[in-house]
């Protein structure tokens, strides 16, 4: 159904020819509304700070359109992007199942997407459009089970992990990573993204004996995790998936309620670390009055990466492709490259929080990790 939806997507875009006389455009099509709208803004604001902070006299020109909650409407939102002239990119979607279904129109429409996805399957598909500037589940899910073993000492691990394609990508990466590292999954259980009650979960996790929760959730249902294991004094440390170190997730939470729980991500800048890092979260700060997070970063680096092929003269969607194809780039939160498939992004962070503050410390840095494929 949903490649029929596509064909019909493909064949409703006008021909948007490019021109002399238009802005370059790099269009924001994202989730503003709906579950993921916090990762998504991130997402947003990091794409825009880039875009407006352009390049060398270029003119570049964007708009924001929302992918809201389903494959349908992303694929509407891609189509309404791609029918503006000059188009030679797009920040496209955190909503793995919503990538899935823009991916073959952006292949046939030949225009990078670029995007902070965790679902491994993106670049497991062959296609050659597709550019993910945040660590896939291999890299960032093999930093959460490495510092769950090697470093919190546990080896009996209860997942909770959600019923998307992002928390059924990441739990295979963990299950995997889990067994290679010797550790066992005593419980695992699914939760969709509605639930709100945690609690019958979070008994079975301690009731089966666990001495770690470890979750793969989205925002929004991390947060509910984590102050329900707090309200009910589960007793068990948490190390969650990248959603727990968005300062938008923190800030659902009291500090006290933080103590013990730890993150992954692809970095975090509010943490600072790098002049690069502090540099891009003091002008995040400045521009939206708020902490980035890893997602803005990643999302920033890629939109800077796909200025930086304009800037090099890159006039197509094609030769912006090569460029990002071939080229290494050094962001804020990392240096990038293509490993062949789209994925750029190599390098992981671990976040902990001590219960006095909604500001995590870097507990662990884990630079293209030995074992992530």
């Amino acid at each position: 159904m949903r490649n029929v939806i596509a064909a019909i997507v493909l064949s409703s875009i006008p021909l948007a020819l490019a021109s002399a006389a238009e802005p370059l455009r790099l269009p924001i099509v994202v989730p503003i509304t709906g579950p993921l709208a916090l990762e998504g803004a991130s997402q947003r604001n990091g794409a825009l700070l880039a875009i407006e902070e352009g390049a060398g006299g270029l003119e570049l020109a964007t708009e924001e359109i929302d992918t809201a909650a389903s494959a349908e409407a992303a694929l509407t939102a891609l189509a309404r992007a791609l029918s503006r002239p000059n188009v030679l990119a797009v920040a496209a979607t955190i909503f793995g199942p919503q990538m899935l279904a823009m991916m073959p129109v952006a292949e046939q429409a030949r225009v990078p997407l670029i995007t902070v996805s965790g679902t491994a399957r993106l670049t497991e598909l062959g296609h050659h459009f597709v550019f993910r500037f945040f660590p896939a589940d291999p890299v960032v899910k093999l930093a959460q089970a490495r510092y769950v073993v090697e470093d919190a000492k546990r080896s009996r691990v209860a997942l909770l992990y959600q019923t998307t394609a992002y928390g059924q990508s990441g739990r295979d990466a963990l299950g995997e990573a889990f067994r290679k590292l010797g550790a066992s999954i005593v419980h695992e259980e699914g939760l969709a993204l509605g639930v709100k009650d945690m609690a019958p979960a979070l008994a079975k996790a301690k009731s089966a004996g666990a001495d770690v929760l470890v979750l793969q959730l989205h925002s929004g249902p991390t947060a509910l995790a984590v102050k329900q294991a707090a309200a009910m004094k589960l007793g068990l440390p948490i190390v969650a998936g990248s959603a727990m170190h968005q300062p938008s997730t923190a800030a659902l939470l009291e500090p006290a309620e933080l103590a013990g729980v730890c993150a992954e991500s692809g970095s975090a800048p509010a943490t600072g670390g790098t002049p690069e890092l502090e540099r891009f979260a003091a002008a995040y700060r400045k521009r939206f009055g708020s902490e980035p997070d890893g997602f803005a970063a990643a999302q920033y680096d890629g939109m800077r990466m796909a200025i930086a092929a304009l800037a090099k003269g890159a006039r197509t969607p094609d030769a912006v492709r090569e460029y990002l194809a071939g080229q290494s780039h050094q962001g804020a939160a990392m240096s990038y490259r293509s490993d062949g498939k789209g994925n750029m992004a190599h390098d992981a962070v671990i976040v902990c929080y001590d219960g006095q503050s909604r500001t995590p410390r870097l507990a662990k840095r884990y630079a293209n990790p030995p074992g992530a494929r």
